[in-house]
């Protein structure tokens, strides 16, 4: 029996009060220690140990959070300043990861005066393979460009996204969205590899909460998450394991000058100068666009006027433009595009829009990305029909004012426009193939010829087919030559099978046509064959000859390369290397042809045998060949 003092009346029922009382402040400043940590945002969402650069910031987003101290209690991480954002909710971390340190959930602490601890534990991962086996794309590749709305649809549940700015699918719309995705790509690896494709490049595939034709990915409003109705993290994991499996390799397509003007934080910029033209955006002004005169870049006499629209400018009124010269956000887009290839285990980086941000900028850019991965690539757009600017971007050019861009690779607009025109027009001294033949020797001009890539069209150009006039042996000449030149080349989804957008030419959505077979009852199926026309189902046969012919071809890879002035509509190129080599005659005659063989003896192909790469034919290198009539024609030494 107990024996000790006797209750008070009402005792137990005061006691019960206190109880719930304690209670009810103990889960309510639980969960307001909950609803802070639900409302952080940190980016980047994880690092590894044993990189090469052993800094890292992180950017805090939070309700007040500049004014919260904080701490780190982890081993061989050192927290070496902090700094809070010029709006109130942003916190700015300078991390060190000490040599040893070791891969875990690392305890990182808040705190601020009469207010609860904030604490969440920040891993650290372990890298899944060293920075040196990162092999970039090279001139071994051929790149496949995807729009992935436009591909295949491999999960329809992904269609419609609740709470997203633009719903539902249409596909007679050419600027709403179709349903392509990430498990769609996925899905038809196997066509992209058996016909001889090594490296697919789709463009973005990141969050665009836009309000009207976010199917492009080009208006990012979340630079850490995938687009839900493109899939999920995991899905663009298993597409990047996937592809390394065949021995492929995948290529992300980077925005590094602008944002989507839906992009979360752009309810609450980080400090003052985070885009250009800030203040006039949150005054409601109207919008300051760029000039596009890219050739400030380069201009010894451009003017300061000229050059800070350039660089300022907004590329469109719904893409603000970012300032880099801000450092904060210089160093998280470095560290965001580390990041994607880090955790894809990338093959490349395709830059969007590459010589509108600061060029100082790019250049450190490029170089943060390239030091840590010593074998990767970068491919840089500079949409330019002028080699000389081309030339400029690539690293290892003599520029005079002394730039270098850490670049390895730009894109060759020039020879492409090149190519098409040669194709098109009537033979001359200036005209027909002797502009072809002109234009590559302007190669004495890049520092790397062979690290430059080579296309006929992409998603803003129209279709190769449509700049062809739709004619078939105008287009195997082409293909035959972006594939045998001294170039990285890159094809674009359905020119295999003869895509066109002739009836709407310069329509973008219409050039981002869906590929056929892509979606349940599409009439025609580009990955089977079924209901192809003849002609497409040639052409697809065709590329898939010449496709797998290159991918065993050094001399096409590496070898060097030799061309003689077009005659009589007839173009000649060869490559060879360690042996072997490779013959490709552009013919444009509508009539069986003899193409006399004496002027080409440098080449020391007499008496030899060639096997014909289209036909699989033997043919002997004597006095003569017939071609039989306009198109590619492709030969290797035995």
């Amino acid at each position: 029996m107990y024996r000790g003092r006797a209750a008070r009346p009402g005792g137990i029922a005061a006691l019960l009060l206190q109880i719930t009382a304690v209670a009810i402040l103990y889960m309510g400043t639980l969960s307001t220690i909950q609803g802070q940590q639900s409302q952080l945002r940190v980016e980047p969402p994880n690092w590894w140990v044993g990189m090469r650069d052993s800094t890292l910031q992180l950017m805090l987003h939070g309700p007040s959070l500049a004014k919260y101290t904080p701490e780190v209690d982890a081993p061989r991480l050192v927290l070496e300043a902090w700094h809070p954002g010029g709006s109130p909710n942003y916190l700015f971390l300078d991390l060190r990861i000490g040599p040893g340190a070791v891969a875990g959930k690392l305890p990182i602490i808040l705190r601020r005066d009469g207010f609860p601890d904030i604490k969440w534990a920040y891993e650290l991962k372990t890298r899944e393979q060293p920075a040196a086996a990162f092999r970039g794309f090279d001139a071994s590749d051929v790149i496949y460009l995807i729009t992935p709305d436009r591909f295949a649809n491999g999960s329809p549940g992904n269609d419609i996204v609740p709470g997203m700015r633009e719903q539902g699918v249409d596909r007679a719309d050419d600027y709403a969205r179709h349903g392509g995705d990430i498990r769609g790509m996925i899905d038809h690896l196997d066509y992209v590899d058996g016909m001889g494709f090594t490296a697919i490049w789709p463009t973005p595939l990141l969050t665009n909460d836009m309000a009207r034709s976010s199917y492009h990915g080009y208006a990012i409003t979340d630079f850490y998450e995938v687009d839900p109705r493109f899939g999920t993290l995991e899905d663009y994991k298993t597409l990047s394991r996937e592809l390394r499996s065949r021995g492929m390799k995948l290529i992300m397509d980077q925005v590094v000058n602008h944002c989507g003007l839906s992009h979360w934080w752009m309810e609450d910029l980080p400090f003052d100068d985070w885009i250009h033209y800030q203040q006039a955006f949150l005054d409601g002004r109207p919008f300051t666009v760029t000039n596009h005169r890219r050739t400030v870049n380069q201009d010894p006499y451009a003017s300061v006027e000229d050059r800070v629209l350039m660089d300022q400018g907004w590329f469109v009124p719904s893409m603000p433009d970012l300032n880099q010269d801000n450092s904060f956000l210089a160093r998280y887009l470095i560290q965001n595009s580390i990041w994607w290839t880090e955790t894809l285990q990338l093959g490349g980086i395709r830059q969007d829009t590459y010589p509108y941000p600061d060029k100082a900028f790019m250049a450190r850019w490029a170089r943060a990305i390239m030091e840590e991965y010593p074998n990767f690539n970068i491919v840089g757009e500079e949409w330019s029909y002028n080699p000389l600017l081309v030339g400029y971007w690539q690293h290892g050019a003599h520029n005079r004012d002394g730039y270098q861009s850490y670049l390895r690779t730009t894109m060759d607009f020039p020879l492409q426009q090149a190519l098409v025109e040669a194709l098109r027009t009537v033979e001359g001294w200036e005209r027909g193939l002797n502009v072809l033949y002109t234009a590559l020797a302007n190669d004495f001009h890049y520092a790397r010829p062979a690290d430059i890539l080579l296309f006929g069209d992409n998603h803003d150009m129209d279709r190769l087919f449509t700049q062809l006039g739709e004619s078939v042996p105008l287009m195997e000449m082409a293909l035959a030559f972006i594939l045998m030149a001294p170039r990285i080349p890159q094809l674009y989804y359905g020119t295999e099978v003869l895509l066109q957008n002739s009836d709407k030419p310069g329509d973008h959505g219409r050039i981002r046509t869906d590929f056929p077979g892509g979606w349940e009852g599409d009439p025609g199926n580009a990955f089977t064959g079924e209901g192809l026309g003849k002609e497409a189902r040639r052409m697809q046969q065709t590329l898939k000859r010449i496709l797998a012919f290159r991918r065993q071809s050094p001399a096409v890879h590496r070898g060097t390369t030799v061309h003689f002035a077009p005659e009589d509509g007839i173009y000649l190129l060869a490559r060879s290397l360690e042996g072997q080599t490779v013959v490709l005659v552009l013919n444009k005659n509508a009539k069986p042809t003899r193409l006399a063989l004496d002027r080409f003896r440098e080449l020391g192909l007499e008496g030899k045998t060639l096997r014909s790469i289209l036909d699989d034919q033997n043919v002997r290198w004597s006095e003569s060949l017939l071609l039989e009539g306009p198109g590619a024609f492709i030969f290797t030494t035995m």
